[in-house]
Parts: C-alpha cells; structure tokens; sequence
C-alpha cells in the first residue's frame, strides 16, 4: 500500500463527512497496523511501530518507523500533518518513547504539534519508557486511550515484547516435511520436499526475523548459505551457528555472502574463517551443561545481543533440544503431499517422550495453503 492510501471503504466514509466515534478507533488503528508492518524487515532491535494522524475524519499524516537510529512513526506522521495536526488525534501501535536515545522523546514533538488526543495500542515494556510516555502525555492534558488494536499489536511486535519482558527472544522453529513427518532420506537428500512456492514464502520469514539459527550439524551435511533471498531486501538476518567443538569449515557457505554470522561454542578457542569473511564472523563462547551447549545461556546471549526474533532451521537433534527446553514459542512446517516412508529421518528428536503423558502439546494457529503444500503454523503450550 503506498503512502497515504487508506482502505476504499473508509476513504467513501471521509469524502461523506464521517467524524470518527469511539467504535472507529480500531479502523485508524488498523491503518497504523498496517503501517507498522512495513517495518518488520528493517527496525531491528527496535519494534515496528506505525502511526497516523487523524483530523474531522481524514488521515493528514502517516509514518513508520523504517531503520533504527531513524525517526519514529509519531514524529513523521506529525511532520507529514503540519500545522494541520493542532486539535486532532494520533493513533500509535506502541506508546510513545520519553527518553533520549538515537533520536529525541516522541512525546516531546506530540505535545508540541498541539494534538489533543492519543490512542495507544499497547503499553512499552522497555523500562525506560513502561507507562512514563503515557503519563507524560497526561500531564500535558492530552486525553490518552490504550487498547484499540491490542492483540495484533502484541502479534506485530511480540519478539520484542518477549526480550523485554524476559530477556530472551521469540523463537520460531520452521521446517518442511512431507505428510508423514519426514525432512530427509538417510543419506540427507532433501533438495526439495516441497515447492518453490513455499520455499520463496520461507524466505519472507527469513527476512523479518532478526537472526536465522542452526547447529554445526546442518552446516557439515547440507552447506546452506541462510541467507534471505526477496528482491529488494534491504537488511539481513544475523546468521547463527551453533557448534560445540569448533567445526565449521572455512569453506562453508554460511561464512560467506552479505550479513554478519555469529558462531556460538562450548569450548575456548578461534575459528579460521579464510579472509573473504573474517571481518563478518564472530565467535563466543556459552557454558556447557554437562557436557552439551547450555541452550538457556544461549537464549540470555542472544536477548543480550538485542535480537528479537530468531528463526530456527535446523536438523532434528537441535530442534528436539530447543523444544524439549522450552524455548520454541511456535512452529511453522511446510507440509508437502508426498510420502517418503521408512528409509528417512524424522523431524525432531525428543528421548525425553517415551508415554504419551509426556507429549509436548501444539495448538494449530494457522493453516494456509502455498502452492502445492500447507503451511501450518503452531504454537507451543507451556509445559
């Protein structure tokens, strides 16, 4: 949607005179919604926040908030409205920062446009802002309502709500399987288990999460480069690899190409990366639990790192471990018509599940079809 479009219906309600009423706040929280979204490629660390400028009916000012260190929704829908913006009402998917960081308070430039009235859709867990962005607007005698757009906002944001509010960021384990849950044959053939329509829709997830993960494992058996591969991609995911004993290769394709890696260890030491990659690469080291890589001081360093969102794309031994420490938050499979009985491997390795009493519960969220196959989506109950 380009800038300054709205949806048809709401655009014949504003040509007719509509005045927005309590029950319309959700519609023009929609429209920042939308917004926000735009974002979710590009703002990493921060949140993708969307906003708009309502006035007797009309949008005279929308933003989003585009890269980090860049200026925030609110301030570029009120830059977009102008003098136009005394007296009217901004509708903003996150609360407004008081604090200084790369760029000055957001409510500082609201309270001078001359707005009269805020509408939030959530509260910002960030410490530095958590309910101070509100009651400033409030003091200033703003009228201020939060709510209107509440769970997708959650949705739109939900890696950096996670890392806030925990310390560890959102997790999501993606896999293609055929019907009866296999990735592979034995000797690791999978290129391909489902359709270049669903690989290409795989790779949209790839671009907005803020790193792609995997274990030395994969890196050894399949080379894969995890990169997101969309035209016009302005940013990459931080790639991960996670590998005990220092064994990535320095031919690897993982090393090479746009985008930074960061290589996790159990063991003190320096991987030789060959010098096409050095500057890119990083290795850290993380604690071993009894004698295996301590995926829960794994998680710490990544939401020390400031990532929001990670994408999982490994084989199953790691994405049984991640599962069956509780640090999938949702699993996405592209399931594919096809059979490829017995002389195959499985999509996870769970020692852990010898009853079904020890079961790991899902909850199907969505099912949508992507060319030949589906992709289901679900989350992870809590165990």
């Amino acid at each position: 949607m380009a800038g300054g479009e709205i949806d048809m219906e709401l655009g014949r309600q504003w040509e007719a005179g509509f005045r927005p009423g309590p029950g319309d706040d959700e519609r023009f929280m929609a429209h920042a919604l939308r917004l926000a979204r735009r974002g979710l490629n590009t703002t990493h660390p921060n949140p993708a926040v969307g906003s708009v400028v309502v006035k007797n009916g009309r949008v005279i000012g929308e933003g989003w908030h585009r890269l980090a260190g860049q200026h925030h929704a609110e301030v570029l829908a009120i830059r977009q409205a102008g003098k136009r913006a005394e007296g009217a009402t901004l509708y903003v998917t996150l609360e407004p920062c008081s604090h200084h960081g790369k760029t000055p308070p957001c409510v500082k430039a609201i309270v001078r446009s001359g707005i009269r009235r805020v509408v939030v859709a959530i509260t910002d867990p960030d410490p530095r802002v958590n309910r101070s962005g509100i009651a400033e607007l409030q003091e200033a005698g703003l009228e201020v309502v939060v709510g209107p757009g509440r769970e997708e906002a959650r949705t739109v944001n939900r890696g950096f709500l996670k890392r806030m509010t925990t310390g560890v960021p959102w997790v999501t384990l993606k896999m293609a399987s055929s019907l009866d849950g296999k990735t592979a044959m034995l000797d690791g053939e999978s290129q391909w288990i489902t359709s270049g329509a669903a690989r290409r829709d795989a790779h949209r997830w790839r671009a907005q999460s803020s790193a792609i993960m995997t274990g030395v494992g994969t890196v050894l058996r399949d080379d894969p480069s995890m990169t997101a591969r969309l035209d016009g991609i302005e940013r990459q995911p931080l790639r991960i690899v996670l590998d005990s004993h220092l064994s990535t290769p320095a031919t690897a394709k993982i090393l090479s190409g746009d985008g930074n890696v960061l290589i996790i260890t159990s063991v003190s030491g320096e991987v030789s990366v060959g010098s096409r990659a050095v500057d890119s690469v990083e290795v850290v080291r993380c604690r071993a639990d009894r004698g295996r890589m301590d995926l829960h001081a794994v998680m710490r360093e990544l939401g020390r790192r400031e990532l929001n969102t990670v994408l999982l794309e490994a084989g199953p031994r790691l994405s049984g471990s991640m599962i069956g420490h509780g640090l999938v938050d949702e699993i996405i499979v592209y399931l594919s018509p096809d059979l490829l009985g017995n002389r195959t491997r499985g999509m996870f390795d769970l020692p852990g599940v010898g009853h079904l009493s020890d079961r790991i519960g899902l909850e199907y969220r969505d099912v949508v079809a992507v060319g030949r196959d589906l992709r289901l989506t679900l989350g992870v109950k809590p165990r």
